[in-house]
């Protein structure tokens, strides 16, 4: 068999998995509309309720299929988790999530994006909820056809903004929230990205940098995985269990601080006993992050599941309380079908469909070993508790795509600064009279001393008064080593697109379908 036997094989197998999985989704969106349709109680119109409940299943299986992404993206593009082991733990986790702390209360109207006063009735209403809901599946769908993770609060929201507007006309949005919706789009994903740099660039220097990696990892790392476990215990009492009580955040904050402590006084032995095994380089200290980094990928699933199940089942619940009662309620009741339909969406969506995002968010944006891998998800909790508490509009998926492309662009910079002072070395000894021999010394003497020894030898230069400016030929190899690239740009304009166009392109469509809800008026048939 040739090559391009082998090739058309391979295609033939990957558009039968492909159909394989199309059939399994189509199933379960039937499902959810059949067990609608048969078990729906005290409601106008069963059909109604069996298409949105089918349109509340399409939407959970597109948000497993793209948002669930950025919580084990980064721990499988690190090799801390295998695609299936992430698979696995995000769907568990995902929909334990969406169960145990979804809430039994919902807001109708998303974010608060309109004023649902302004909607002339209840058929007008349930119209509305089934556009927006379905336009924003419909955009998660292309996004992550196209490999652009996409924050799927926002496509919900500029779905109930798109049908909105045509239903009661521009007045009826609130501009604020828009404005802050917009604002987010830089916000999110500049304030990941610092934060997961500002820890990468600690740990490089705290760790990495020093020559004995393995002495430093024993005092830093128990400490990192402290904070995370404090940021972390923070984030799941504030954002993941809300709804199952609540808890103001300075108590939030005080009880996961002696969480943290008492993590501490646990790992630091552990961390210790197994760093004396370990040789002294930088692939044994990024071993140490490997389970600190699959306990933050299910933390982020439980907390992701818990509130964004919403936007598959908040609108749905939504018609459901509309068909019930025959009026709007800016909160629905949610029964335990609806919420399995999210949960069980959102597992069945990552399942199918996942390992596209988690490979784009894992390995095509920039490479991730474990240390910078955890630094994206300290980055991810940390951010949106910071946030949450300023009142900032965030995304958690731009935040940690965001946290991403900081390592990125943060390792570029090391790299080009690093590539400067070797140069400015290779100058020095020149400019000496050293010989080929000598200079090749003192080249490797630079290379091998830790963060505090390349200082040193720099100052030592920059002393000496026979230091002449850098020669054409060195500023050229300098500029040459600047655009080094560490981060794929095309992968940062299609994300940086797909991110801007998500809430005008869902409201467009949304108010689209709406128009053609109406023209249909099923509700009244």
């Amino acid at each position: 068999m040739d090559l391009s036997d082998n090739t058309t094989e391979s295609t033939t197998t990957s558009r039968s998995s492909d159909f394989v999985k199309v059939l399994i989704a189509l199933a379960f969106i039937c499902c959810a509309g059949y067990y609608a349709s048969s078990n729906g109680v005290e409601v106008s119109n069963l059909s109604i309720l069996a298409i949105a409940a089918a349109i509340g299943a399409y939407m959970a299986i597109n948000i497993g299929a793209n948002d669930v992404a950025n919580n084990v993206g980064p721990a499988v593009g690190a090799k801390a988790l295998s695609m299936t082991g992430a698979i696995l733990i995000a769907a568990i986790f995902e929909a334990s999530g969406a169960l145990i702390a979804g809430g039994s209360v919902v807001g109708t109207i998303k974010k608060g994006i309109i004023n649902p006063a302004a909607i002339a009735d209840a058929t007008t209403f349930i119209w509305v909820m089934m556009a927006a809901l379905l336009a924003g599946a419909i955009w998660l769908n292309l996004a992550t056809y196209l490999g652009a993770p996409v924050s799927t609060t926002h496509s919900i929201v500029g779905g109930v903004m798109g049908a909105g507007i045509a239903a009661g006309g521009w007045d009826i949005a609130n501009w604020s929230k828009v404005s802050a919706i917009v604002a987010s789009w830089v916000i999110s994903p500049v304030l990941g990205g610092l934060i997961a740099a500002v820890f990468l660039f600690y740990v490089k220097r705290a760790v990495t940098y020093k020559n004995d990696m393995i002495g430093a990892a024993k005092k830093v790392v128990p400490l990192l995985i402290a904070i995370m476990v404090w940021a972390f215990s923070t984030y799941l009492i504030v954002k993941g269990l809300k709804k199952l009580f609540k808890v103001d955040f300075v108590s939030a904050l005080s009880i996961g601080l002696l969480i943290a402590i008492a993590v501490y006084l646990i790992v630091r032995p552990m961390i210790a006993k197994v760093a004396s095994t370990l040789k002294n380089e930088k692939d044994s200290v990024n071993s140490l992050f490997t389970l600190p980094l699959i306990a933050s990928a299910a933390l982020l699933s439980f907390a992701h599941g818990a509130n964004d199940v919403a936007n598959a089942i908040g609108p749905l619940a939504a018609i459901n309380d509309a068909l019930i009662s025959g009026g709007i309620s800016s909160k629905a009741s949610i029964p335990l079908w609806i919420m399995l339909v999210g949960g069980i969406g959102i597992a069945v969506g990552l399942a199918l469909f996942g390992p596209k995002l988690i490979k784009t968010v894992g390995s095509e944006i920039t490479h991730l070993d474990k240390t910078r891998a955890f630094c994206v998800a300290m980055a991810a909790a940390i951010t949106v508790i910071i946030a949450s508490q300023l009142g900032l509009p965030v995304s958690s998926t731009h935040i940690a795509v965001g946290g991403i492309f900081g390592v990125g662009f943060l390792r570029e910079y090391l790299k080009a600064a690093y590539e400067r002072k070797l140069n400015e070395v290779m100058e020095h000894s020149k400019r000496a009279g050293h010989d080929l021999e000598q200079t090749s010394l003192f080249v490797e003497r630079f290379k091998n001393a830790d963060v505090d020894e390349k200082r040193a030898i720099l100052s030592e230069l920059k002393s000496e008064k026979n230091m002449a400016p850098i020669s054409k030929q060195d500023r050229k190899k300098l500029k040459r080593a600047t655009k080094k690239e560490l981060v794929k740009r095309s992968a940062l304009l299609r994300i940086a697109a797909a991110w801007v166009i998500t809430v005008p392109a869902s409201a467009l469509l949304s108010a689209l379908i709406f128009y053609t809800l109406v023209g249909f008026d099923l509700v009244n048939s």
